[in-house]
């Protein structure tokens, strides 16, 4: 096994976030001459079902509360760095947006159309090709039941 390569996989989850017609992402400092956009997504914390972590998630980088309202399913991604991730793909509708600091790596949070979506795609500013891939499936309503996660 190579030194840039882990055989832990990592399990997270992201949040797609929609208002009328845009949708809530944040921009990272990630350490590159760019920020990058993702959705609302994080580590599943020890202890933690995907469900609870990805509630938490949203509050901590966005200061907004949600509720969930479906299920997009398990993403499979192998980062460059020879990095697997298993990523649970969430729906939720804003609830209320509370007065609390956001992560100290989140720049900025932006509700942005489907077209500002793809434009930062083409300038190659999305942090992984899963935030657009959750998006289209969301608009498709590829999209089950939470009942099928059992925390």
């Amino acid at each position: 096994m190579s030194a840039t390569r882990s055989s832990a996989i990592h399990s997270t989850a992201a949040c797609v976030i929609q208002r009328h017609d845009r949708f809530l992402l944040v921009e990272e400092a990630k350490g590159g001459p760019t920020t990058v956009f993702n959705q609302p997504a994080g580590h599943i914390e020890l202890g933690e079902g995907p469900m609870a972590a990805i509630v938490r998630e949203v509050q901590e980088e966005t200061a907004w509360q949600v509720t969930l309202t479906g299920y997009l399913g398990l993403y499979v991604f192998h980062a460059k760095s020879g990095q697997t991730f298993h990523s649970h793909g969430f729906l939720a509708e804003p609830l209320k947006q509370l007065d609390t600091p956001l992560d100290r790596d989140i720049v900025a949070t932006h509700w942005l159309t489907l077209d500002e979506i793809h434009a930062l795609k083409d300038a190659n500013r999305l942090r992984s090709p899963l935030v657009l891939k959750r998006i289209e499936d969301a608009i498709c309503e590829r999209c089950y039941p939470l009942s099928v996660i059992q925390e």
